[in-house]
């Protein structure tokens, strides 16, 4: 029997009785996200229920899907939560772990490098990239995409795991400089101390030399390039009235970390939060994002 046509129970169980999926691909947990959570529960109650396996012999559940909804739970002193009670085969369970990530409104998604190791695992269980990206309903470009942040080499992937570089994007650039150039790569990382990271205008100067392309501009940006290359003799005559506001606006890179902090993603990639705040918008007017 599939997960789709297994039956479903709702009921409220004893947090003491749930216990965790260890291959569960998420693996970062934001104190300060669950901790909201965590205050919208004490107060309205657990919105949307958890999904867990169904009981064991012991009597306890394996959850599913919602780490964070029974994490922050715990945090706000509730002693039962409610949840769908819905048997998953063990090859289906990464899966519906995935699915239940991807494009799913404000609801905090996997990382982008879980996401990306997480689809790759499913990925590998397919014949082809294209087999495998029809599975998801997307092109082979957006599988490749997703999944790059997962195929780093070993240089690349301890630059990330030590916090020398924080964006999944400029890893996976690093990554193909690495497989043009790797006495570049080695030469960035000598020039800096051991716990020094590593400046992003560094990584630029040494994309461009090697001709690695930094990804294609939006039009937004394009435009904006124009206006902003144009200078203030094309701007367009200010009204003769101006009223300032009284309130000073947030300069737009504390704004973007704002931003990207809700959204659970990194803010030095700034067209990721783009690209999620449409999303976002999109998933709260009813309609469905496009595919990549």
């Amino acid at each position: 029997m599939s997960f789709k046509t297994a039956a479903i129970e709702f009921r409220a169980i004893d947090l003491e009785r749930i216990t965790t999926d260890e291959d569960h691909p998420r693996r970062q947990f934001d104190e300060l996200g669950l901790k909201r959570l965590a205050d919208s529960i004490a107060t309205v109650g657990l919105i949307q229920p958890i999904v867990v396996q169904p009981a064991d012999a012991s009597g306890h559940h394996r959850l599913l899907v919602g780490e964070r909804r029974l994490r922050a739970a715990r945090l706000a002193g509730e002693t039962t939560i409610p949840a769908l009670v819905h048997a998953c085969a063990p090859d289906e369970t990464l899966q519906i772990q995935v699915f239940e990530n991807l494009a799913q409104g404000m609801r905090l998604p996997l990382a982008p490098r879980e996401m990306a190791h997480a689809l790759k695992r499913i990925a590998d269980g397919f014949e082809s990239t294209q087999e495998a990206a029809e599975h998801f309903g997307q092109p082979a470009k957006w599988l490749e995409e997703k999944t790059a942040a997962a195929k780093l080499s070993p240089k690349v992937e301890a630059l990330l795991e030590s916090g020398r570089i924080t964006s999944c994007t400029t890893a996976v650039q690093l990554d193909k400089l690495a497989q043009k150039n790797e006495a570049r790569l080695d030469e960035l990382v000598s020039k800096l101390e051991a716990d020094e990271k590593l400046p992003k205008q560094a990584i630029d100067s040494a994309l461009v030399a090697e001709g690695v392309k930094r990804g294609k501009k939006r039009k937004n940006d394009d435009a904006a390039a124009e206006m902003e290359s144009a200078g203030p003799a094309q701007t367009p005559a200010a009204p003769a009235l101006i009223v300032e506001s009284p309130v000073k606006p947030r300069p737009r890179n504390d704004r973007m970390r704002v931003v990207a902090q809700l959204l659970g993603i990194d803010a030095e990639d700034e067209a990721l939060v783009l690209d999620r705040l449409i999303d976002e918008f999109l998933a709260l007017k009813g309609e469905a994002s496009p595919p990549f």
